[in-house]
């Protein structure tokens, strides 16, 4: 690997890991209806687990309920016990051709836990971004052990991916910090 592609591969993995961070969080149950809380439950379809999104439409169109409407009504039951077997706690209505999920305002314990579950997911990401770095690292001492680059030229590199780091844990306590005001809100 050269300067370039170490740092690359650096930015690629770091910007996967907080994107990963924002596709959980927005799973994460706030005082409203959001279809991300039941996009990454997965269905039984024909066989093979499949993303309910990939199953149905989903709508709010409410603020406190969201609607969900199968493409192919035989698959109702299977997206039903899929939401009860999730960890959403959510407890769905099914008409026969739709499925309703009345959303319960949050208890203020409860915002607790969903609060600390934000932070226990921000600092996953964290571990991971400094993961990359400590990698990147590697790649760059290696490159000086080979004699690719000069003590001064890994010295840069270093710096560099360290503002990586410094950026992406950034993005990450930006992200947890809207999180955590959208879950404490009333």
């Amino acid at each position: 690997m050269d300067a370039d592609e170490i740092l690359m591969d650096s930015e690629e993995r770091m910007e996967k890991a907080t994107t990963l961070l924002s596709t959980q969080l927005q799973g994460l149950r706030t005082g409203r209806a959001s279809p991300g809380l039941v996009d990454s439950i997965r269905a039984d379809c024909y066989g093979s687990p499949t993303p309910i999104k990939q199953m149905a439409s989903i709508t709010v169109p409410e603020p406190q309920q969201i609607l969900i409407r199968p493409f192919d009504v035989s698959q109702i039951s299977s997206i039903v016990k899929a939401i009860q077997g999730s960890d959403v706690g959510l407890s769905p209505n099914s008409d026969g051709r739709m499925i309703r999920l009345n959303i319960p305002p949050l208890s203020g314990e409860r915002r607790k836990q969903l609060v600390s579950r934000v932070k226990e997911l921000s600092e996953e990401c964290r571990v991971s971004i400094r993961n990359v770095r400590r990698d990147g690292n590697k790649h760059v001492d290696q490159l000086f052990k080979d004699k690719l680059c000069t003590e001064d030229e890994r010295d840069k590199l270093k710096e560099q991916v360290q503002d990586l780091t410094k950026t992406y844990e950034g993005k990450v306590n930006e992200q947890a910090a809207a999180k955590e005001k959208d879950v404490m809100e009333q």
